[in-house]
């Protein structure tokens, strides 16, 4: 690896071992991303406030209540894709445990972490650094986990802890996505386990995806994640005290200031087929910073991975629309975003149906 400054660079195993390298003082070239300086987040906007949803009122509340709530759901999924969900139940200190036990592992030695480094798309666990190194153009500043919790729940076995940790929050997250599908589903106007038993939710996929992002001397030259969508059909996602998370809302990238104790939700590329783009999977990124360790937790849940996503037949008539996407199976549409094929162009664009 050679620096934009010309001097070698060891080929290191994360951009954790970079970071605390007591000669790191620049970025090397290999990580320099070019970012528009007019496109910086603004967490303070009150146009650009994300929605909050009352978990309890959802799931809990009066007749009338709930029926308020779904309509914020419905206007949450429409304007913005995101949104985030208060009074859900889940102990803040299980999510703290959680942030804490993912902590732990990225902070065991290299070697100790090795044996979970793997290129195969739905190994049980994984970790790594980046996206690809084989076809990306630019490395990411990040370090990542990720561990399959359902249909079939996996654990590390070190750091000591780690399994019950992540059982318990796996069970809760899990919980919390299935009321809020229910809520998504009666917002489209449709029965509420209509999306479950249409995606084979019960045999759905759910990961932990745990995120690194090391603080860095100059975070206006890397990016954490650069501007994606997420895979699945919702995303729960938790986060230290550093934020990070930017979503391009009306053209603008807006830093999401997430209320303390709270789940931000997106919807994601399954949904905006299901809804044919009626609820629409929502552009957003990871930036970083240079005060200190941002730690990320994001949750995808999405069908099962031999089910295909085709737009619901029941909105299709209502709106008098034709489908705008043909079927792949989830297992197929993961793949894509992991490819070549996934950098060039958005994978819902591979989807769409091509109108003469």
């Amino acid at each position: 690896m050679e620096a934009s400054n010309g001097h070698e660079v060891p080929e290191v195993a994360s951009i954790k071992t970079l970071a605390d390298s007591a000669s790191f003082t620049f970025v090397p070239s290999e990580y320099t991303y070019i970012k528009n300086p007019n496109e910086q987040g603004d967490a303070n906007d009150p146009e650009h406030s994300i929605p909050i949803i009352d978990f309890a009122l959802l799931t809990s509340g009066s007749p009338d209540q709930r029926a308020k709530v779904i309509q914020e759901l419905r206007r949450a999924c429409e304007e913005w894709g995101f949104f985030q969900v208060t009074n859900h139940g889940v102990p803040k200190s299980l999510m703290q445990s959680m942030i804490d036990a993912c902590h732990r592992f990225f902070d065991l030695p290299e070697e100790e972490k090795k044996e979970f480094q793997t290129r195969n798309l739905l190994d049980p666990i994984k970790c790594g650094t980046s996206f690809n190194v084989d076809i990306e153009k630019v490395h990411l500043w990040r370090d990542f986990l990720k561990v399959i919790a359902h249909p079939e729940f996996n654990s590390l076995y070190k750091p000591a802890g780690y399994r019950e940790v992540s059982l318990e929050f796996s069970k809760r997250t899990r919980e919390v996505a299935t009321e809020i599908l229910k809520g998504i589903s009666e917002s489209l106007g449709l029965e509420a386990d209509y999306i479950a038993k249409a995606m084979n939710w019960d045999r759905g996929l759910q990961i932990l995806a745990a995120n690194y992002y090391p603080a860095c001397p100059q975070p206006d030259k890397v990016i954490g994640i650069p501007p994606h969508t997420d895979h699945g059909l919702v995303t729960l996602l938790i986060q230290n005290e550093m934020g990070g998370l930017e979503v391009k809302h009306k053209d603008q990238w807006v830093l999401v200031k997430a209320a303390p104790g709270a789940f931000v939700v997106n919807i994601g590329d399954q949904m905006q087929i299901l809804t044919n783009d009626k609820y629409k999977s929502i552009w957003h990124r990871a930036v970083v910073n240079n005060k200190a360790t941002r730690i990320s937790i994001a949750v995808p849940h999405g069908p099962s991975l031999d089910t295909p996503a085709l737009p619901i037949p029941e909105l299709l008539e209502r709106e008098g629309q034709a489908p705008k996407y043909i079927g792949m199976t989830y297992e197929k549409f993961m793949e894509l975003q992991a490819s070549p094929a996934g950098l060039t162009k958005p994978c819902l664009d591979h989807l769409r149906v091509k109108h003469n």
